[in-house]
């Protein structure tokens, strides 16, 4: 595996393989920043294709080629900001949205945090195809990153599910 200044300046010289290599390194989390944000799938898309535009135009000002992933999540977030504005231009980059309760938002986020670490116990293939379920990619790119045929994701999603469940509800009862 390559380090990300490598990548960066092999893709800045036309090298289709660094391009393809920083797109399965940072690509996923881009899509995560990007639905984060409250994008819809199609307008997350927007927000990563709009990224890695800005990385094309600026691979050679970037000033840390080691951060690129960083970069990236960073420029994912503006693009995300930029399309949410433009969705709702009476909402300032300013304003503060209180959650009216606290308590709950912080059992939501512990939640959350307990879910992924879980997942993250479980074995391949189901760890990452569950990570790529919830960025919303679509079977056909689930398909060809993890190398399986399309017809097999609905199925093995189903038998990742229910491990998930299970694992989830033997944390509850151990609780």
């Amino acid at each position: 595996m390559r380090d990300p200044a490598e990548l960066l300046v092999a893709a800045a010289e036309g090298d289709r393989s660094a391009w393809d290599e920083l797109e399965s390194r940072f690509g996923p989390r881009m899509w995560a920043v990007a639905r984060a944000c409250g994008l819809s799938p199609s307008d997350a898309a927007d927000a990563v294709q709009g990224s890695w535009l800005r990385l094309l135009q600026h691979f050679q000002s970037i000033r840390d080629p080691a951060g690129v992933g960083g970069w990236l999540m960073t420029t994912v977030r503006r693009e995300a900001l930029l399309l949410l504005r433009k969705e709702s231009p009476r909402i300032s980059s300013f304003e503060v949205v209180e959650d009216p309760d606290p308590e709950s938002a912080v059992l939501e986020a512990d939640g959350r945090r307990l879910l992924w670490k879980t997942v993250s116990t479980l074995p391949e293939p189901c760890r990452s195809l569950l990570q790529l379920v919830a960025i919303d990619v679509g079977n056909q790119q689930i398909a060809a990153r993890l190398g399986l045929p399309v017809g097999s994701i609905g199925p093995t999603k189903a038998r990742c599910l229910e491990k998930l469940r299970t694992l989830l509800s033997l944390q509850e009862t151990a609780q």
